[in-house]
């Protein structure tokens, strides 16, 4: 029995489906509400709050566009200055207004261009799901695949604290070059010292 994959035929019906299957997006996501119009031309498609409250946008996409990003971000946008008014609105819903929003893009696939466009956005988190509507046999069902996570974890810190130790290997020759220094006449000069040591701010 051969997989066969099924076309979609409009936002709304892939809407649905994601609805339907929200835990293949991510666990803990609640759907909120959903078609919510952001402007003329834009719609926020699925909005959710994860298991930290935290607000997320499912912007949906039935064919390859690149579209879809300035629409996510348009929905990101709405929803990051009204947060408080759906925190409100929607108050049976846990929803945290201090925390940013996120956003999950979902499409059939993604263009080399939006790839590299997500990839270089600092300071806000997007997700891309790759989607497949499949049927085997008599059972239908939607296939999420995340192509592409961004978290705000960066891990190079741990490789700079490795040339610290070659600095503190350079400071044995240093206490050789102590005795010699000290000096009859150095008294007055190590109580200026002090005062500066006073003066400065420790970090």
């Amino acid at each position: 029995m051969s997989v066969e994959k099924i076309s979609v035929g409009s936002r709304q019906q892939l809407e649905q489906l994601v609805i339907d299957e929200i835990n293949q997006v991510g666990k803990g996501l609640t759907v909120i509400c959903n078609d919510v119009p952001v402007n003329d031309k834009t719609a926020l498609d699925v909005l959710c709050h994860d298991s930290n409250r935290q607000l997320v946008i499912l912007q949906l996409s039935v064919n390859e566009d690149d579209a879809i990003l300035l629409n996510g971000l348009q929905s990101l946008d709405y929803v990051d200055k009204f947060k408080a008014f759906l925190k409100a609105t929607y108050n049976k819903h846990k929803i945290d207004d201090k925390e940013k929003p996120r956003l999950i893009l979902i499409a059939p696939s993604f263009s080399d261009a939006l790839l590299r466009a997500v990839e270089s956005m600092k300071g806000m988190r997007i997700d891309l799901y790759e989607w497949e509507y499949l049927k085997l046999g008599e059972d239908k069902g939607l296939r999420l695949q995340p192509i592409f996570t961004f978290g705000p974890a960066e891990k190079p810190v741990e490789k700079e604290h490795k040339p610290t130790e070659k600095k503190s290997e350079t400071k044995p020759p240093k206490k050789k070059e102590q005795p010699p220094a000290p000096t009859p006449p150095m008294p007055m000069p190590e109580k200026r010292g002090t005062k500066t040591r006073a003066e400065a701010r420790t970090t």
